[in-house]
């Protein structure tokens, strides 16, 4: 795998959940993800990633979310190159040796090339509405702990064991085990202090932070690998980045209008404001050298790895291919 010394990037590859396949008929909406992903495979990016959601944002609606894991082993198997992610597999939307069984069959399918972005999921709309019920957040953190533990058991030994409190499971087999060595390298995402980092101390080889809180998650993390003995060093911290690009101040205004006008038009002027405005505070928002100068500053944190987010890319590729071409050489230079 690449030294998390160097600048990393992944993308994001629509899948509905943002509402970023609305407009797009259902019968071509696996096209246009699948260029995408090829797009990618062909360029700079270490990575596409997809979300593990069932229903859209801002608000629930009718428009297509397809199913993260389902894409995962279509990726795997159209594209040869780029690493496959979620952000992130949600532990309590399937038992986690299945999902351990699922993760390593995309592995072998991709050639070794699968991330395993896990966490205590927050949805609540989704979580009731698909049967999950909505247990409180210590009872989702435990259930990522223990489910955790039985993935890496199986990917290692080929076998899981564990009488926990949430999950039993007794021999399941996962074999075969996922190419990689040492099993499919975790994401455990999320930023809370006293279970999540603790979690991510012990068994992440990523952690994946909010750039604001950055520096605070970091440091908190640090504290808990000291407390457990593990390296805060060997493990790389990225950051998604909603990215609105563009070569000029007012072109960057233009993609902003188009996003407002989109969400008002599928939600509503209120939601528009609130997504707009979450871009415009984004360091992924501005001409190239803005961007760079943004996540240069986000780097000095600690931040090695991007994951972007594109919204208009299933229609527009322009602002993915001037970020690949202006902002991750200058940052991987």
């Amino acid at each position: 795998m690449t030294s998390s010394a160097t600048t990393r990037f992944g993308l994001f590859v629509p899948q509905g959940w943002k509402m970023d396949l609305a407009g797009i008929e259902p019968h071509e909406q696996w096209h246009a993800m699948s260029a995408i992903a090829q797009h990618a495979d062909a360029g700079p990016w270490e990575s596409i990633w997809v979300y593990d959601h069932f229903h859209t944002v801002p608000l629930p609606s009718q428009d297509a979310t397809h199913e993260a894991w389902t894409l995962m082993a279509a990726f795997a198997a159209s594209t040869s190159r780029v690493r496959l992610g979620q952000m992130c597999s949600c532990m309590g939307y399937r038992n986690p040796a299945y999902l351990a069984k699922v993760a390593a069959t995309v592995d072998i399918v991709s050639g070794g090339r699968t991330e395993m972005g896990i966490g205590g999921g927050w949805y609540e709309h989704e979580w009731k509405a698909y049967g999950y019920g909505f247990p409180r957040a210590g009872v989702r953190l435990g259930m990522l702990d223990e489910g955790v533990q039985i993935m890496r058991q199986g990917w290692t030994e080929g076998i899981a064991t564990l009488d926990g409190k949430h999950y039993q499971v007794d021999g399941a087999i996962i074999q075969p085990k996922p190419l990689q060595d040492g099993g499919i390298p975790l994401w455990i995402a999320g930023g809370g202090e006293k279970v999540t980092l603790k979690i991510a101390a012990k068994y992440a080889q990523y952690t994946n932070f909010g750039i604001p809180v950055f520096q605070e998650k970091s440091d908190i993390l640090r504290a808990h690998c000291a407390d457990v003995g593990t390296d805060f060093d060997a493990i790389t911290r990225s950051a998604n980045v909603d990215v609105a690009i563009a070569e000029t101040e007012d072109e960057v205004e233009n993609r902003l209008s188009w996003l407002h006008d989109r969400y008002t038009r599928h939600v509503n002027a209120q939601k528009a404001d609130e997504v707009v405005a979450a871009y415009r505070s984004s360091p992924g928002c501005g001409t190239p050298d803005q961007v760079i100068e943004k996540l240069q500053a986000a780097r000095a944190l600690g931040a090695s790895y991007f994951i972007t987010y594109f919204p208009e890319a299933a229609f527009d590729l322009s602002g993915v291919d001037l970020f690949a071409s202006k902002v991750i050489p200058a940052l991987q230079g």
